[in-house]
């Protein structure tokens, strides 16, 4: 039996990262097709078909998978021996975070708080929306994704989602607007509400206290982007209904204020992945040090 030419393993590797055949092939200074027939010699030399091609994109198969696992080992593995043989250490550990681009900044730094300033760590930090950063998880691009809309799941699906935070979600107002001597109800009858979209989960928790309470809300902005929805709140057009960490540096330093009534409200953030042969030890670390 022949050995394996690694060779034709970059090949694949490159590809299967950049996600683009015709863009690979660029990079690489080679036509589309030469790479092509690298890349059908080593699933020939692996009895396996590597990619499917739905559309225009290339997605990874099973065997694609198991194939980048190794292929990512055996390539850090090269650098880390480059390194140590030229006496500049170990190489810099890769995370490659995903989050929703709506999702709370101030969550993201304290989900990737026990990463932050070491030497030896690298963030490559993206964000978009749900469809694109799961594509993205799903030819590895990505090793994790952050988002407080967790993934439908059902047999065929090849995600994990893992609840990280739950967080109680407030009503956020200026001191000049937010008077907390004054019921909950009375707030939300006799002020403007900036509520998250009707595809949130907090909103339809929203919407059943106001029809519990009987209050017509109303309603000064609907938004999907909790930045948004922090600059509204403290541009004073209404009360925010948000994450108290959403707004943390306002509340510290007083430029908004939080509710002292409770709505019984809470917004739950999920780390989503796929299974790897081989997980990412950044990534354990993050999971293991979520509540």
């Amino acid at each position: 039996m022949s050995d394996m030419n690694y060779n034709h393993l970059r090949y694949f590797w490159a590809v299967a990262h950049e996600g683009n055949l015709t863009r690979t092939a660029e990079k690489l200074n080679l036509s589309q097709s030469a790479l092509s027939v690298q890349i059908r010699k080593l699933e020939d030399r692996l009895g396996h078909a590597l990619f499917e091609r739905r559309g225009r994109q290339l997605h990874l198969t099973e065997a694609g998978r198991i194939t980048l696992d190794y292929a990512d080992t055996i390539f850090d593995a090269g650098k880390d021996l480059l390194g140590t043989l030229s006496q500049q250490g170990r190489p810099r550990q890769v995370l490659r975070v995903g989050a929703l681009a709506t999702l709370s900044r101030n969550f993201q730094i304290e989900f990737l708080r026990p990463l932050l300033g070491l030497a030896d760590v690298e963030l490559v930090l993206r964000s978009g929306t749900l469809v694109e950063l799961l594509q993205s998880l799903e030819t590895l691009n990505l090793d994790v994704v952050l988002t407080n809309r967790a993934p439908a799941h059902d047999a065929m699906s090849k995600f994990t989602s893992q609840p990280i935070s739950e967080q109680a979600v407030s009503l956020i107002g200026t001191p000049e607007r937010l008077r907390a001597d004054l019921p909950l109800a009375t707030l939300l009858r006799d002020n403007p509400i900036i509520v998250p979209t009707e595809e949130s989960p907090v909103r339809a928790g929203f919407d059943r206290l106001c029809a519990r309470e009987g209050i017509t809300p109303i309603l000064a902005a609907e938004v999907d982007d909790m930045a948004l929805m922090r600059l509204l709140t403290r541009e004073d057009i209404g009360l925010g209904v948000l994450p108290p960490i959403a707004v943390r540096n306002e509340l510290r330093n007083g430029m908004l204020i939080e509710s002292p009534h409770q709505m019984g409200l809470t917004e739950s953030f999920h780390a989503v992945t796929v299974p790897r042969k081989f997980p990412n030890p950044l990534l354990e670390t993050l999971l293991s040090s979520a509540p």
